[in-house]
């Protein structure tokens, strides 16, 4: 080579080398800035042991048991079910081609070898119409994507005047004279469900950075602004037209974990049966299957009120999207917002208690409504292919001052083998003190399979206690406390919220004032919200039963305002504060306190001690501080703040590393890459529909074992929020409009998880029952009676009976102040009320996308760990040089070591071994190296001189 040339291949090389070896540099660099989140990436469950095989195939065992029990069936005339005389059947409707198996976001399940409905009727016997089912393929719809940032509402059902021709309605005649329609809804994180049908197309499906952005209604045909997503659209409406003018017997099969609106069945005398599928998880098409042929007698119940009109209920009044405003100084109107630019939203539960049944079955009593005209199917309500006689065992009765119990019997008086629910319902006397409903659900129970003319005895029991209610205006007392007030108490046995089997019993109480606790309180409950009620924004009129709910008019007190944004004029609702609001919110978002605490705690002493020496140790032991005092700060800063799906290694302390998982219904990776997931059980609201908690155990029990299997303590789980709506996104999570039957399901979960060494994360605590403006910090304002005796209520049976040892904290507010930083709700009521001993998660956690969640007020007011999924992206510098944020920490760094040690990660501890991406990276780095090096040397290397040995 030339000597110019060859100067300048080494210059060249030199430089592309040199660039090599700087983008390695950087690459190391970025990978172990961003290792936490690389590593949950690549993070994969192991489901090919023998343990995880096993576990699942139990698993799946009990998903169907779920799925058999709980699809309900809501109508059956003619006893057209089961089909006992057809095995060809038509089914109708796209869904039927691709169906929701659960829902979105966090709560996902992976239906990848799932039973899909056309396997699950084939699987029972039934010839599905090939042609009809294939034509439908055909028309390349598919399940439109509903991500938490963006939402594709369109409803997929080919329209109707192309596909429903002559030629293939007479093809499916000539099939079968049974059809089925399959009409299905999704739901998920992040977005409720649509209360109007129109609006500007803005959905992008690769708008964000990990999902879509934007909004989509639909088809142009079937934007209407007259329907809400959960009513037929406009394509469904002719196809059932259209097969309801060809078949006479039709089954309707609803595919929705959110109730649907089913009033038009009742125009039409084809359609015989209607079944409602929620989330049908692995196997739930299996039983619908099964359901169809007799196979299977459902004995499913609904667990939310079918209103005629699902905009109806009060508490639509009030859901949704609401603005706090503030008006210029030129008198026009802006958004109000925090110090940081957050904007600030509210939602008023000013229906009170009265959500769901609570509100029909009393408005039916005061005599305003006119019930049949308002309810389709009332709360609790569903049929079976037997029937069954339920009455009280004579003289079983037991009525004392702490307990009420009874025998019923249940006889199978039909032909077919089945189970039977029991629900007894107690009447509590309205004195105008405090509100209470006409009805209120206080136990239940399931029967076994009882064969015909056989019985099976049942005994029903719940303390006098639970009839009481909480009175927050201080009528009976000085600080708020828990009443039974003087008046007649009357317990039914009902066979749903609205029919009555048999009065009980009917007893004139003397009044109970609660002022040393109830029985199961380990402090004495007192009006812990005070901010809900006197406080600025707070809410000025509730729903009243008095005088038959004569102010319902005056729960509308928001007003429409054109508000001037960066984007120009925008209408909203909401209302008018001042800048003093806005300083309020701020304080209590924002300012952290001076210290208390002259004093740090002690840090870093060797005591010698470690973690699996606490198992079984009293929270309250003093042996525990000596085992805090050997943490470091550091330790400290990374147990609380390093909280994304794991609690992390201590070697101070021999904590073990945790692996915690999303999601209620199995186990799922959410951030990884793999869609290898656990089992796909059946939604919560299927396993709320079994009424049996034995079964809520058993899933537990699976989940848990699945758990052990795939290496995971904690679990994102359940989800115990309210049905306050219908139109909830994440309802098919959450169990029910009824706070018994939702803490009942998940306390038993809960216990069952917890028996196999794992933690639970039961969430979102609280008032989290909306997923509109919750990453905004919404506000909610609710008065305390209705906090306490509906939404608090599940998260204290889940406590005090199925021992949770962890919770997860909403992203919205109580009042002004974060859930995750109220220490009324985390302090007051959950640990010092309930007795709960475990530690407090964030929901996800991520810095200043969501600057309203401080972490150091969340320390210092009993949140302990910082979900922050995005390591190190999102997680909060610290201050530690505060006093009262160091004791705060080591409170919080009790109490996850608490839940740890007392959990199966001690018996067979896991450590934050090197992750294969890391093993593989440095293998890479160091062919990379050696590939550089080389390339210097033989770029620069100095040839060897030959010499001529005739010139010696």
């Amino acid at each position: 080579m030339a000597g110019k040339s060859k100067k300048k291949f080494r210059i060249l090389m030199s430089v592309f080398l040199s660039v090599v070896l700087l983008l390695g540099v950087a690459g190391n660099v970025a990978l172990a800035y961003f290792s936490d989140v690389v590593t949950m990436y690549f993070d994969e469950i192991d489901v090919e042991s023998a343990e995880a095989v096993e576990a699942r195939d139990h698993s799946q065992g009990v998903a169907s048991k779920i799925s058999d029990e709980g699809i309900v069936l809501l109508q059956n005339n003619e006893n057209m079910l089961p089909l006992t005389e057809t095995t060809q059947i038509n089914v109708f409707g796209w869904s039927f081609t691709n169906p929701v198996y659960g829902g979105t976001g966090s709560g996902k399940v992976n239906a990848d070898t799932a039973v899909n409905p056309k396997q699950g009727l084939e699987n029972a016997g039934f010839e599905v119409n090939e042609q009809l089912y294939n034509d439908y393929v055909a028309t390349g719809l598919e399940r439109p994507i509903i991500d938490m940032d963006g939402q594709d509402w369109t409803i997929p059902e080919p329209l109707a005047s192309d596909f429903y021709t002559d030629e293939r309605m007479q093809q499916a005649v000539d099939f079968s004279d049974t059809a089925v329609i399959f009409i299905a809804r999704s739901g998920g994180e992040g977005a409720d469900l649509p209360r109007v049908m129109d609006g500007p197309d803005t959905f992008d499906p690769d708008g964000g950075s990990f999902s879509a952005t934007g909004n989509r209604y639909g088809f142009e045909d079937d934007l209407d602004p007259d329907k809400h997503y959960l009513q037929l659209s406009n394509r469904e409406q002719d196809m059932v037209d259209i097969v309801t003018e060809h078949f006479e017997n039709v089954v309707l099969v609803v595919n929705s974990s959110n109730t649907f609106e089913l009033s038009w069945v009742d125009e039409y005398s084809e359609i015989k049966s209607v079944l409602s599928v929620a989330g049908a998880g692995q196997n739930g098409f299996d039983s619908l299957g099964n359901i169809l042929t007799g196979e299977v007698n459902p004995s499913g119940r609904t667990v939310d009120i079918y209103t005629r009109d699902l905009l109806d209920p009060p508490a639509m009044t009030n859901f949704g999207d609401f603005n706090y405003v503030i008006e210029n100084a030129d008198g026009s109107y802006s958004h109000a917002v925090d110090e940081r630019d957050v904007l600030l939203k509210y939602v008023e539960y000013t229906e009170g208690i009265y959500v769901g049944y609570r509100f029909y079955e009393t408005a039916a009593a005061e005599g305003i409504i006119n019930y049949d005209d308002e309810v389709q199917f009332p709360f609790g309500y569903g049929l079976s292919y037997t029937t069954f006689e339920q009455e009280v065992v004579p003289g079983s009765l037991n009525w004392d001052d702490e307990t009420i119990s009874f025998d019923v019997s249940v006889t199978n008086t039909g032909s077919v083998a089945g189970k039977e629910v029991i629900q007894a319902y107690f009447s509590a006397p309205y004195t105008g003190n405090i509100e209470r409903s006409a009805i209120d659900l206080a136990a239940f129970d399931k029967t076994d399979i009882i064969d015909p003319g056989e019985s099976e005895t049942v005994n029903i029991s719940f303390a006098v206690e639970d009839m009481a209610a909480f009175d927050y205006n201080r009528i009976y007392s000085d600080t708020g406390s828990y009443v039974l007030e003087e008046g007649e108490y009357t317990i039914y046995l009902n066979s749903n919220s609205n029919e009555v089997i048999e009065e009980v019993e009917s007893r004139t109480l003397e009044e109970v004032v609660f002022d040393n606790g109830r029985s199961t309180d380990d402090q004495v409950p007192v009006n812990q919200f005070e901010e809900l009620e006197a406080g600025e924004g707070s809410i000025a009129t509730y729903l009243s039963r008095e005088n038959g709910f004569e102010n319902m008019d005056e729960l509308v007190n928001h007003e429409e305002f054109t508000v001037m944004t960066d984007d120009g004029e925008e209408t909203v609702r909401g209302k008018l504060v001042d800048e003093d609001f806005v300083h309020l919110v701020n304080k209590n978002r924002y300012e952290i306190p001076e210290d208390t605490m002259t004093e740090a705690p002690t840090t870093g002493v060797d005591n010698g001690l470690m973690l699996d020496e606490f198992t079984g140790v009293d929270f309250h032991d003093e042996s525990w501080d000596d085992l805090l005092d050997q943490l470091s700060v550091n330790d400290m800063v990374d147990l609380v703040t390093l909280g994304g799906y794991r609690t992390v290694e201590i070697e101070t302390v021999g904590k073990p590393v945790t692996h915690d998982y999303d999601g209620p219904s199995g186990i799922t990776a959410y951030t990884s890459r793999s869609d290898t997931s656990g089992t796909a059980f059946p939604a919560g609201v299927m396993l709320a529909q079994t009424w049996n908690i034995d079964l809520a155990t058993q899933m537990g029990e699976s989940v848990g074992a699945e758990g052990q299997a795939y290496n995971v303590t904690g679990w994102y789980a359940p989800g115990i929020n309210i049905h306050r709506s219908a139109f909830s996104g994440r309802n098919f999570e959450y169990y029910s409009e009824d706070p018994l039957v939702s803490g009942k399901m998940a306390a038993n979960k809960i216990e069952g998880f917890e028996s196999q060494g794992g933690f639970v994360y039961m969430k979102h605590f609280a008032l989290n029952d909306q997923e509109e403006n919750r990453t905004l910090g919404l506000m909610t304002w609710a008065n305390e009676q209705t906090v306490r005796d509906i939404y608090l209520k599940p998260f204290e049976i889940a406590v005090k009976e199925g021992g949770a040892s962890g919770v997860m904290s909403g992203f919205n507010s109580i009042g002004t102040v974060w859930a995750g930083a109220s220490s009324n709700l985390l302090q007051e009521v959950l640990r010092n009320e309930w007795g709960f001993r475990g530690h407090v998660n964030t929901d996800f956690f991520l810095g200043d996308f969501y600057p309203y969640m401080v972490a150091e007020l969340g320390f210092r007011n009993g949140n302990d760990l910082l979900l922050t999924g995005t390591a190190p992206v999102g997680v909060p510098e610290v201050n530690t040089s505060s006093n009262d944020t160091l004791w705060a920490m080591r409170d919080a760094s009790h109490n996850i070591l608490y839940t740890v040690a007392n959990s199966g990660a001690i018996d067979d501890p896991l450590s934050s071994d090197m992750p294969t991406w890391v093993k593989v990276t440095i293998a890479v780095d160091i062919a990379l190296l050696a590939a550089i090096i080389g390339g210097f040397y033989f770029t620069f290397r100095k040839p060897k001189i030959k010499v001529d040995p005739a010139s010696n």
